[in-house]
């Protein structure tokens, strides 16, 4: 069974920055995409970011502009660098792993709160 384990969230000013890890159980090439999400209260959970195992990241307009999505193969682990943060922003942040056809595994998330 795999395994996604966030971390990273917390409490952070408006205008500040925080980096969520995601850590897989496996190697995270074995999954055809891995990505970011939150769910903000009172709201569907909306996708954050994506990553495709050939590194291709892919961001809603609404936030390409202050949100990265990196990785480290050595680590296992992917990132969401997370740049003028905004109370909006609030919410628990998920990841998940997926495997096309077969499975989504998703993480327990972490919460991010932003205000001042």
């Amino acid at each position: 069974q795999v395994q996604l384990v966030e971390s990273g969230g917390g409490l952070v000013q408006p205008g500040g920055s925080l980096r969520l890890s995601c850590t897989a159980s496996e190697n995270i090439l074995n999954f055809d995409y891995m990505g970011w999400y939150r769910q903000i209260p009172g709201k569907q959970r909306e996708v954050v970011a994506t990553m495709s195992d050939r590194g291709a990241a892919h961001y809603p307009d609404t936030l390409k502009e202050r949100f990265v999505i990196t990785r480290d193969t050595g680590k296992n682990t992917i990132y969401l660098q997370m740049n003028y943060l905004t109370p909006e922003d609030t919410g628990v942040y998920s990841c998940n792993a997926v495997q096309i056809g077969q499975t989504v595994y998703w993480g327990q998330g972490t919460q991010v709160t932003v205000s001042a």
